[in-house]
């Protein structure tokens, strides 16, 4: 698949042609909410078997052949260069989907191994129909290789609401997380209602992952966290009664996430999270853990200073990078998730943590913010779908920061209210994805269901591999 930024006077038939795909497949795609007016600025998936590339520095043409395994004729005929050894740094590129013919005797997974894909991702690009029965001669489009990664999302929605989330997006995941339960000063657990997301995500063979949490929408937890975090016998009995609902509702993973935790208590933190991982392992359950985004071990403040990235590192099985919320809902106006920001952590994590235990964060939701902010004002969130609604409803010129690598749009309200709006789209999930393959990371880890963003899911499939247990 490949992102085409609108620009003024397009129409989406022009945009389908210059493709060589259709007004009803981009449309679909991406759930236009009016395929006849589009946005000056908006970002499009278009669903083509081919990739984009922005030229580096010192690039040739023919090392980007070589890399994508295409001939350096078809990417030239293509993007019609008409110099194709004066190539611009920054210049974006459509690559071609490879291709294969069919030849007597092979087999799709021959084809597969001599191509670094799978018999799978063959079979659904080409929506062949028997795998068994491939006719010689025919011409295959082959995927381009794809990272396995894992997938967590979790969902704030409990029940029947929750379980249809699960059910809508359960083909792109590995583990759904219902957030939460809250640990109580004696030890056990505020019960939620999580049995029929249980029941989806095994009907989905999505992992159900169980998390604990010190914290509510009115309590900090800091003084909770600190009662059990003291107390080894209350641990013992909270894991217990851990144990006991991972037995009695299948639930295959422990996520605790602590969080407001005094720095004085940092210690026992990590001793807890051993203490866990020798009651689970040898029931043949897994240990993960939320950390604050930190940049450094010296980071100061309520939110960083317990969370010990090494010994986290070392004890659990994998963590969930809380990579967003620096546009708060009651803070100024800023993108929510934004790259620079994410890559400083990532920079960080990954000199104390090992790769192949770190999920990166992502929220699925937008922000609208009246301004000029005023102090404690809250701003709307919502969905993607939503913000692309209103930047049309209110005539906005989608913008997008470059160093944030994050859409967004400001407008006036009927009452002559400003407003401006942080969002995500094609462009921003593509440059989140593809830090999670520069850096070699585990996965992904969205919070929160919920917030459709249809682009989001398209680009997971089209970037990874989504492992299935």
């Amino acid at each position: 698949m490949i992102i085409h930024v609108v620009r003024s006077g397009e129409i989406l038939a022009e945009i389908a042609r210059r493709y060589g795909s259709n007004v009803s497949q981009i449309s679909a795609s991406n759930q236009l909410p009016d395929p006849n007016r589009l946005i000056i600025g908006q970002a499009l998936v278009i669903p083509i078997a081919a990739r984009q590339h922005i030229v580096r520095s010192g690039e040739t043409l023919w090392q980007i052949a070589q890399r994508y395994g295409v001939s350096l004729d078809a990417i030239i005929r293509l993007n019609q260069l008409a110099n194709p050894n004066m190539l611009k740094l920054g210049t974006v590129l459509v690559i071609p989907a490879r291709v294969h013919t069919v030849q007597a005797g092979e087999t799709l997974w021959q084809i597969a191994q001599r191509y670094g894909t799978t018999v799978q991702e063959i079979v659904k690009m080409n929506q062949i129909q028997n795998p068994n029965l491939i006719p010689v001669g025919s011409v295959l489009t082959i995927p381009f290789p794809k990272p396995v990664i894992d997938v967590n999302a979790y969902t704030i929605n409990l029940s029947e609401t929750g379980a249809r989330e699960v059910r809508e997006v359960g083909q792109y995941l590995t583990y759904v997380t219902p957030f939460a339960y809250i640990m109580k000063t004696d030890g056990s657990l505020e019960p939620i209602n999580d049995r029929a997301i249980i029941k989806a995500a095994q009907n989905r063979h999505v992992v159900p992952m169980m998390s604990i949490t010190n914290f509510s929408s009115t309590d900090p937890g800091t003084r909770l966290a600190h009662t059990i975090l003291s107390n080894p016998e209350l641990q013992e009995r909270l894991l217990t009664n851990v144990i006991n609902i991972m037995n009695e509702k299948e639930y295959r993973i422990l996520n605790i996430d602590f969080e407001n935790v005094r720095q004085t208590d940092r210690e026992a933190y990590n001793q807890f999270l051993q203490r866990a991982v020798d009651r689970l392992h040898p029931l043949g359950y897994f240990l993960s853990t939320a950390l604050a985004p930190k940049t450094s071990s010296e980071q100061q403040g309520i939110l960083y200073e317990a969370h010990d990235y090494e010994a986290h590192g070392r004890i659990a099985d994998f963590v969930v990078l809380m990579t967003y919320e620096w546009g708060y809902r009651l803070g100024p106006p800023q993108a929510i998730s934004p790259l620079n920001q994410m890559r400083r952590v990532i920079e960080y994590a990954v000199t104390v943590i090992p790769r192949n235990k770190i999920l990166m964060g992502f929220q699925l939701y937008a922000r609208d913010w009246i301004i000029p902010h005023v102090q404690g004002q809250e701003a709307e969130t919502f969905d993607m779908q939503e913000a692309i609604r209103r930047a049309l409803k209110y005539g906005a010129t989608i913008q997008y920061d470059e160093r944030a690598q994050s859409p967004f749009f400001r407008y006036t309200d009927e009452q002559g209210r400003r407003h401006e709006v942080w969002f995500e789209d094609a462009r921003s999930a593509q440059a989140k994805f593809d830090l999670v393959k520069e850096f070699g990371l585990h996965g992904v880890s969205y919070w929160v269901l919920g917030y459709p963003f249809p682009q989001n899911w398209l680009l997971l499939e089209d970037n990874f591999i989504i492992r299935k247990m």
